[in-house]
């Protein structure tokens, strides 16, 4: 896998290294562009239109979305659009107070609404009103209709072709980058996972499931944003070829994702049996091998080099396989020893499979067009299509429109209060009010609480610096190094990056002789800004999550449901990665990720809205634990030929899918409690009688002591899909028990 610099082929390594770190990639791109501002504003010797031309690319900056060469190119022209719109609004509505009212509470709320189309109009939408707020500052001292929106266009745009330039150079660099962050994750969750193979007398995994739940998010969440990046260069779907090395990664890293995923068996059960044994201490040093394995390719994609293999995880597999044989000759008697060394076999098929996938990447063949190739893309095409989604939206159980709603009012109360109390420099209160008013009040706590610390240690600091560089040039320098940093800080540390947007913004009033002016008012604007943004988040049609709780596990198990399906199918058709089937694959992680982030925001929420902790978090640990299941079916789906055998899976299925169909009921809509658990209490009665009959472990009762342990296991795929669908049946009683408390809390909170 060669992802190579060819305008840099002698360049040392280190520097390759830090020139591939993305936040410093970013960093000099904002660099350049503030220099470039501050050079021209030097040699045409205008200090006046420094400020606007800085905040214009620090709009800009923050506008910009990844896509290929023209797919930016529109972007940005679709940035400028809507920035001439935002900045003449202003200067033509700003005189008016009840026009400009009205123009701010519906230009913020259809805004945010746009994002209803996709993540890059909500990009843009954020920016352009950052840019309306940033042209108030203009009005304030008192510059012509023209001259301030034309600077901040002019600003917008010298960032807009620096960055169409930086895309042309290295066209590469944002997959590459996301791809790494891919690898980067997975390599944190497979640490995670190697714990529970730690055999501690005792083991209670709900802990490490919940840690790894968490970790789990994270690369989900990476690989949600590796694929946009990937599509955002395809067309209609599908990459070009010069892209295919690229795209076969990420099949690569999404295979390796649905591996370590799973799990063969409870993990407390391998911990009993095995503690006086070395053999789950070798699969922890194996997994914590791989995920070094996986930081090297992350390092590789980064740098664009290739990528060298070591040859550590083939001894660790090696030695774990001499490990199984001496355990399976030294114990042929113990018959439930025996099943659980051919699960730990398929745990080591599946794990030397991620070995070979690893080292696949040292030398990936080009895309003959025989693989799977598309991707689903989720945008929207067509106009028609994008009033549909916005429309969608239009209803109160839409968090965007409920956002939309908060936010708007947020910014006309704000609003209300410069005028009320003639605030000077009350635009910092709507500046405020947009950063700090998120989606849920667990961002909301943590953008207030980053805010305010970062807003005063820039005011305690901006005091020596105003007294350190008392002149104009020194302070154009400080504002392009502040700008760079705070650019550098904004997705890692808020705070230091409200404290360097803060520095820049007293440098910016210093130009036009204000700088210890606005000390006070920047502080006490933050504060009532923060206070509304709060206000709102709480009593503006509130997002509590523990009401949105049972919403989310209900698509968690249909997800799970769903792609349970696709794997069941093809164990008769035989393994294909088709584009239905990582699309199921990928919504049970996504919505395993979404009930995870529901449930730590809840925890941060108001006392009084966070209800049934306890529960609602052993239904995440049954619920990733049961996907881990299905992703290790999943793993290991291949044709059965046998039909009866296939007709025993099919019907345990069947009956497993009927199970969690009557959990979502009684999750989604308001049941009596007796009928759905006399439902599910016969259907798992069924369930058992099956497995029972079947037996899935009877395969190995009757093997030889001296018989190839690996060609054993080949000869009994059934017994592997009936274990693992024994494991996720045995979660129906316990998830009917939970379903059944949520359902009487939600009936009792109803009534009350």
């Amino acid at each position: 896998m060669s992802f190579s610099l060819p305008r840099f082929p002698t360049v040392p390594l280190t520097l390759r290294e830090y020139w591939a770190n993305h936040r410093i990639n970013d960093s000099i791109r904002v660099l350049i562009a503030l220099m470039g501002v501050a050079l021209y504003a030097s040699y045409a010797g205008r200090t006046d239109i420094v400020t606007p031309l800085v905040l214009g690319v620090i709009a800009s900056a923050l506008a910009e979305v990844d896509d290929h060469f023209w797919g930016r190119v529109r972007a940005l022209g679709v940035t400028l659009v809507c920035f001439t719109v935002a900045a003449f609004s202003v200067e033509l509505l700003y005189d008016t107070p009840w026009l400009f009212a009205i123009g701010l509470t519906v230009s913020s709320f259809g805004f945010i609404m746009l994002g209803a189309i996709g993540e890059r109009y909500g990009t843009i939408a954020f920016a352009s009103l950052l840019l309306a707020v940033y042209t108030m500052l203009g009005m304030e001292q008192g510059s012509d209709m023209w001259m301030q929106p034309m600077m901040l266009l002019s600003g917008a745009a010298w960032y807009g072709i620096l960055s169409l330039i930086w895309i042309l150079i290295w066209p590469h660099r944002p997959v590459q980058h996301r791809l790494a962050t891919v690898f980067r994750q997975t390599a944190t969750y497979m640490e995670t996972k190697s714990s529970l193979f730690h055999p501690v007398a005792e083991l209670t995994p709900q802990p490490t499931r919940i840690a790894a739940a968490n970790r789990n998010a994270q690369v989900v969440a990476a690989l949600n944003q590796a694929k946009a990046s990937l599509l955002a260069r395809a067309r209609r779907g599908r990459l070009t070829q010069r892209h295919q090395a690229l795209l076969q990664t990420y099949f690569i890293a999404q295979d390796i994702h649905e591996r370590v995923s799973s799990s063969h068996y409870r993990y407390q059960d391998l911990a009993a049996q095995f503690f006086h044994s070395d053999i789950l201490f070798r699969f922890e040093a194996l997994l914590n091998t791989q995920a070094n394995a996986c930081r090297d390719v992350a390092q590789a994609l980064s740098i664009g080099a290739r990528y060298q293999h070591p040859k550590t995880g083939q001894q660790a597999l090696v030695a774990i396989q001499q490990s199984m044989q001496y355990l399976l000759s030294a114990q042929p008697q113990d018959p439930s020893r025996t099943a659980l060394l051919h699960q730990l076999d398929f745990l080591y098929k599946n794990l030397e499979t991620v070995e070979q996938q690893l080292a696949s990447l040292s030398d990936l063949a080009a895309n003959d067009g025989t693989q799977e190739s598309e991707l689903a893309d989720p945008d929207a095409r067509s106009l028609g299509e994008m009033v549909y989604r916005i429309r969608r939206q239009m209803t109160l159980k839409s968090l965007r429109f409920r956002h939309a709603v908060r936010l708007s009012l947020s910014l006309l109360t704000g609003y209300g209060v410069i005028q009320g109390l003639s605030l000077e420099h009350g635009f910092w209160i709507l500046m405020t009010i947009q950063f700090v008013c998120q989606t849920n009040y667990s961002a909301t706590r943590n953008k207030l609480k980053e805010r305010i610390l970062g807003t005063v240690g820039g005011l305690l600091l901006g005091v020596p610096a105003l007294y350190l560089f008392p002149d104009p040039s020194s302070q154009l320098a400080l504002m392009v190094i502040t700008g760079v940093l705070f650019f550098a800080f904004r997705t890692v540390q808020y705070t230091l990056a409200t404290l360097f947007i803060t520095l820049l913004v007293l440098m910016c009033f210093s130009q036009f002789g204000q700088g210890f002016a606005v000390i006070l008012p920047r502080l006490g604007d933050t504060v009532i800004g923060c206070l509304i943004a709060v206000v709102a988040v709480r009593y503006v049609l509130p997002d509590w999550q523990a009401h949105r709780l049972r919403g989310i596990m209900t698509e968690a198990l249909q997800a799970n449901r769903d792609y349970l399906a696709h794997v069941i199918a093809q164990y008769r058709v035989g393994k294909r990665d088709n584009l239905a089937y990582r699309i199921a694959r990928r919504h049970a992680h996504n919505t395993d990720a979404e009930l995870t982030t529901a449930i730590s925001n809840m925890l941060v929420e108001p006392g009084r809205y966070r209800t049934n902790i306890e529960e609602t978090f052993r239904f995440l640990c049954l619920n990733n634990a049961m996907l881990s299941y299905i992703s290790a079916l999943g793993a290991h789906r291949r044709r059965m030929d046998d039909e009866v055998n296939h007709q025993k899976m099919a019907q345990l299925h069947r009956d497993i899918h009927q199970s969690l169909n009557a959990l979502t009921e009684r999750l989604r809509r308001e049941l009596p409690t007796e009928q759905p658990d006399q439902v599910a209490s016969t259907g798992d009665k069924t369930l058992s009688g099956q497995l029972a009959e079947l037996d899935p472990d009877a395969a190995y009762h009757d093997t030889e002591p001296d018989a190839d342990f690996h060609e054993m296991a080949d000869n009994t795929p059934l017994s592997m899909v009936l274990q693992q669908l024994t494991l996720i049946q045995r979660m129906i009683p316990e998830l009917n028990l939970l379903t059944t408390t949520l359902h009487q809390q939600a009936l009792k909170q109803s009534r009350t």
